[in-house]
């Protein structure tokens, strides 16, 4: 009687199972990390809109006086081009030149940004109303920072409505708004 001996190890089909369900197992992995640097870079976006829009709003509280209302409205983006604006830094400035040497500041920064892939293609629109007819003292403040991000997303019927930079399906955007009291 011949005895045949156990097998021991892994048939071959065992090991392309095995190695199958491995592929798969690293294809979801590599998939998740693809969309993790996404995320992280979508994140990273939206943070520097945020930086912008703060720094916007600073800057109009620290340019509180009167005319305030026609001194900041209005649009710029990345393709504005960055004039030499007068520098208030030692020198005694108007309100006027101080907005004027803000929004060179943020044309700057937002071209720089652009550089970077931070924002691309960046809009910001600035709209800010007298809270009361009348009333030349207390105003509502609307910054808009538009941006295209990478991946094409479907806007709701809020963010579609809102007329700041490009409209695709690929634009971002951040809303602020705030409330600013004037010196009189």
């Amino acid at each position: 009687m011949i005895k045949h001996s156990e097998q021991k190890g892994f048939t071959l089909i065992e090991v392309l199972i095995a190695f199958v369900i491995l592929s798969f197992g690293l294809l979801g992995a590599v998939a998740l990390q693809a969309k993790a640097k996404q995320a992280s870079f979508d994140s990273m976006q939206r943070a520097a809109a945020v930086a912008l829009g703060n720094d916007i709003i600073q800057r109009m509280r620290a340019n509180d006086s009167s005319g305030f209302a026609g001194l900041y409205n209005g649009e710029f983006s990345s393709q504005s081009s960055a004039d030499k604006a007068q520098a208030c830094f030692n020198s005694a400035c108007t309100a006027k030149n101080i907005a004027e040497f803000d929004k060179q500041q943020w044309i700057r920064a937002i071209q720089a940004r652009e550089n970077t892939g931070a924002l691309d293609n960046a809009t910001v629109c600035i709209n800010n109303t007298p809270v009361a007819a009348g009333n030349a003292s207390e105003f509502n403040i609307r910054v808009v920072i538009s941006w295209q991000g990478r991946q094409e997303q479907k806007a709701n019927n809020a963010t579609a409505a809102i007329d700041c930079g490009t409209q695709n399906d690929k634009r971002r955007l951040v809303v602020l708004e705030s409330y600013i009291y004037l010196r009189s």
